[in-house]
């Protein structure tokens, strides 16, 4: 009865049939190969009728305008039917602040963590004012050599910063964030500031609403002081100005797509920055640059006025000094808002100092015998009293054949590129760059999208049953299935620098942790660097 209906329906609404088929049947014939079937002539001589039918529908349906933050009726979820998220063992507990005393030179404040900062502004040691003002400097200063900025928002800066310094005069302490300058990477919307996604197509276009983690920030007392650069459309850290560099070594780029949220905060030119992943963008530029970049669980973060590349694998995080600043910063912009309908409500506290002894902490050996710096932070693991417990990562089949999902929603996001030519303007034309990728995602079907959804599920199950034996697990950075299996099921992450290489550059090393677990994760992290230090170590620039 609903096939009935639905052909009377489409029959009704198709355009006249012209009296030569658009379509012939060769032609579907080799559409058919392009997706690996082969239709005998009298299954094509079926098909013909419906094929042109469906193509006049789509073309209808494309002649309707959608906005990116538009997202699909199907809302993607990491809890699987059934499963509980286990209360956390982190207590809630008072961060204290730490005593703090006004340096002869304010820029010795650049690399300054979060606490430090707050103890100083809350003591009126230092104004808010000031800060902005220091770190506008360095980023004015080093953007010729970082090409990190695409925007300063000076003025809002400024404003903020006074208004923020007559609160704590009057006694008013927002928390922690009260007047400290961040950054944002610029695909979040910003009232009445240009919003470029990294392209030149979208260079002057301006948005009129604010991102609810720039909302959120405002709320907690952050400062905004600039947008910072992202790969064209959140790929790599090729933007229309050009490459943006890594601090640490300037010849290279500071990867991608939260290049400039990486590179500014490693650059002592913010004291944190937001950032977006989804598969690499936190964790890569985070690793190259030498930051703690939390990449949360998928859910705990509103996206609402940011940028949609693939709505069922889009997350926002914090790149920090320390893993305790990205704790700090995530408890600032977490939980629902009512306009990111993929956001789950569940509690979150900024770990205190915690005894790690007698956790049980995964690893894949395979993934630590080439590496003598990876090794080396499994006996400092070790050292803090956690029980290293060997994993094998879910291998039934191969996770990046699932990324499908990812290149499909990014092509119907930007589906008006494709179609109208716009996709020729981007800076970057090779056959990995989006343009590309984009055009020959239109080829996917829809049946081996979902497809591919359904084998996410497995893989979802099969992680889901992993965690079970462990705590959360350690493994390198890049390289290897880690990365691409966590962004598809949603499980938080860290990225934080493990060591420094002959030529300088940082070392990176990862922890992931349990679903919406991001305290305990925090909590690891934080214990291993007070043992190592590493994150205290900053580039000459």
């Amino acid at each position: 009865m609903f096939l009935t209906v639905l052909l009377s329906l489409t029959l009704q609404e198709a355009s006249p049939k012209a009296e030569a088929p658009r379509l012939s049947t060769e032609t579907i014939a080799n559409a058919g190969r392009v997706i690996g079937l082969d239709f005998t002539s009298s299954e094509l001589a079926l098909m013909q009728s419906g094929v042109l039918e469906n193509l006049a529908a789509f073309e209808r349906l494309q002649r309707i305008p959608i906005d990116n933050e538009i997202a699909p009726a199907l809302v993607f979820s990491p809890l699987l039917p059934g499963m509980h998220v286990r209360p956390s063992r982190i207590a809630p507990a008072e961060i204290a602040l730490p005593e703090a005393t006004r340096p002869a030179d304010l820029e010795e404040l650049a690399y300054a963590d979060i606490p430090t900062l707050a103890s100083l502004i809350r003591s009126r040691a230092v104004t808010s004012t000031e800060l902005v003002q220091m770190y506008l400097a360095r980023l004015k200063r080093l953007d010729s050599q970082l090409l990190c900025v695409v925007h300063l928002t000076e003025a809002r800066a400024l404003a903020q910063a006074q208004q923020r310094d007559r609160e704590i005069t009057e006694g008013r302490w927002r928390g922690m964030l009260h007047g400290i300058p961040w950054g944002a990477k610029d695909l979040l919307a910003v009232r009445g500031t240009p919003t470029t996604w990294g392209s030149k197509i979208y260079e002057k276009r301006t948005l009129d609403l604010d991102a609810t983690v720039v909302e959120r920030l405002d709320e907690a007392g952050a400062v905004l002081i600039a947008k910072l650069s992202l790969g064209e459309i959140a790929y790599g850290d090729l933007w229309y100005r050009g490459r943006t560099r890594n601090p640490w070594k300037t010849s290279a780029g500071s990867s991608g797509s939260s290049a400039g949220a990486a590179a500014a905060t490693a650059a002592g030119c913010v004291a944190f920055a937001i950032g977006s992943e989804t598969l690499g963008s936190i964790v890569s530029p985070s690793a190259a640059c030498g930051v703690s970049g939390l990449r949360p669980t998928f859910g705990r973060v509103s996206r609402h006025g940011a940028m949609s590349l693939s709505w069922s694998m889009d997350k926002l995080g914090p790149l920090c000094r320390s893993a305790h600043d990205a704790a700090l910063v995530l408890a600032a912009i977490h939980g629902p808002d009512g306009r990111d309908g993929s956001v789950h409500a569940f509690p979150y506290d900024v770990p205190p100092e915690v005894d790690v002894r007698g956790w049980k902490v995964g690893y894949v050996k395979a993934a630590f015998e080439h590496s003598p710096d990876d090794a080396r932070v499994l006996k400092e693991l070790e050292t803090l009293g956690v029980e290293l417990v060997p994993i094998e990562l879910p291998n039934t089949f191969s996770p990046s054949d699932l990324l499908t999902i990812l290149t499909s929603e990014a092509a119907a996001a930007f589906d008006d590129f494709t179609r109208s030519g716009a996709d020729d303007q981007m800076v970057w034309q090779a056959e990995e760059a989006w343009p590309n990728t984009f055009r020959a995602t239109r080829l996917v079907p829809a049946v081996e999208y979902i497809r591919a959804n359904r084998l996410r599920t497995q893989l979802m199950q099969s992680m889901a049953a992993l965690m079970q034996t462990v705590d959360l697990y350690v493994h390198p950075s890049l390289g290897g299935r880690s990365l691409t299996i966590t962004n598809l099921t949603g499980h938080p992450s860290i990225a934080l620098p493990s060591g420094f290489r002959e030529d300088g550059t940082p070392t990176s090393i990862s922890f992931t942790g349990q679903l919406f677990q991001e305290g305990e994760l925090v909590a690891l992290a934080q214990a291993w660097q007070r043992a190592t230090g590493y994150h205290l170590r900053h580039p000459r620039l």
